[in-house]
């Protein structure tokens, strides 16, 4: 199975933006649909985005639609995260996570992911 490594995670003020990226080591990252969840101190892990394999269809969690954006380069493995106009409470561990051999739907759930990165932090503040 292959692994996931998240990057671009970091301090940044509110309002501003980050790009995080997460590459797939395996060939197969194709072949399954993508999701970035989060999870911040004391709560639990939550979908945050989620895109199909050929990036032709995506998923928000309404306290980021309109603010983030979730992409995909199968080329190169990897899944992006655009967040633009951070908040304070978009702090968390951010994850990437994926689907390998469980369908082909876009799941909110993460016990509907079984390959997932070690997670990159994002603290945002005021």
């Amino acid at each position: 199975q292959g692994r996931l490594v998240e990057s671009g995670g970091g301090l940044v003020q509110a309002g501003g933006s980050l790009t995080l990226s997460c590459v797939a080591s395996d060939r197969t990252f194709s072949s399954h649909p993508m999701g970035w969840f989060r999870q911040a101190p004391g709560k639990e892990r939550e979908f945050v985005a989620g895109i199909s394999m050929g990036g032709g269809s995506t998923v928000y969690a309404d306290a980021v639609k309109g603010r983030f954006t979730i992409s995909r380069d199968n080329a190169k493995n990897t899944l992006y995260l655009q967040m633009n106009s951070l908040k304070t409470e978009d702090t968390a561990v951010y994850y990437c996570a994926a689907r390998r051999g469980l369908g082909y739907y876009i799941s909110r759930s993460p016990s509907e992911y079984n390959s997932w990165g070690q997670g990159t932090q994002v603290p945002v503040s005021s």
